[in-house]
């Protein structure tokens, strides 16, 4: 018996290796429009949509918003006036087909499977999560995908967690592991609804957020020992 029942992991840098699925759809898209591939370039972006997803964290702005506003931005940086809704419509499509998977994701996860129940929490855009999942080998071993555009709710909010926890049919919450590299998102979220959580910090980086997981790990081994190992060293 598995020390959990459900293990709800989030997608893009936990399971999913979204930086390298993000630069090469940037790339295609940038390059359809005639814009320079360099650092410079791409790094305007990226800095572009790295503040506006810590603004959507922080609750100061929705998702609808802040996808056309990245691009809009982008292109007034750049002197220039493309659409930001077909650059937007354009790079999610390309971003759909980046199925990359970290190393050792899928494994873990065949691995997981037999013992646990599998989720995927993301707060990603569903046009571009769905597409990638359903691409990923991940879809044959994990039947839930939740998506906050989908919920309506987005992680941290309890307001996403709360529907996930009734369509799986949740009884005990301790028997839920929630897995992210977020603090802010995924382990602030999981304490907030009562649910053990383990942080992913393959870079070892500070916690510096005032929300403490009950366990980190680095590596996909240490995940695998807390969930199977019988008794658990780490329970």
């Amino acid at each position: 018996m598995a020390n959990f029942d459900f293990l709800l992991f989030d997608a893009d840098n936990t399971l999913f290796d979204f930086d390298r699925a993000e630069d090469a759809a940037l790339r295609q898209v940038l390059a359809e429009r005639g814009y320079p591939d360099d650092d410079t370039t791409r790094g305007l972006y990226l800095s572009i949509n790295r503040d506006l997803w810590a603004r959507l964290d922080r609750g100061e702005v929705t998702q609808s918003f802040l996808v056309v506003e990245r691009f809009a931005a982008f292109t007034r940086a750049m002197g220039r006036d493309d659409d930001p809704v077909a650059f937007n419509r354009d790079y999610l499509d390309r971003l759909a087909q980046g199925a990359f998977l970290l190393p050792g994701a899928e494994a873990l996860c065949r691995a997981l499977a037999p013992h646990c129940t599998l989720a995927i929490i993301t707060n990603g855009v569903a046009r571009a999560q769905r597409g990638r999942f359903a691409r990923s080998p991940l879809a044959e071993v994990i039947p839930y995908l939740f998506i906050s555009e989908e919920v309506r709710a987005a992680k941290p909010s309890p307001a996403f967690f709360e529907p996930v926890l009734r369509q799986l049919g949740v009884t005990r919450r301790e028997r839920v592991l929630v897995v992210g590299d977020n603090l802010s998102t995924d382990i602030r979220g999981a304490l907030d609804c009562g649910l053990p959580a383990a942080w992913y910090n393959p870079r070892g980086l500070p916690n510096t957020t005032p929300w403490t997981p009950q366990w980190t790990f680095s590596d996909y081994t240490q995940l695998e020992e807390l969930v199977l190992a019988q008794p658990s060293p780490l329970l």
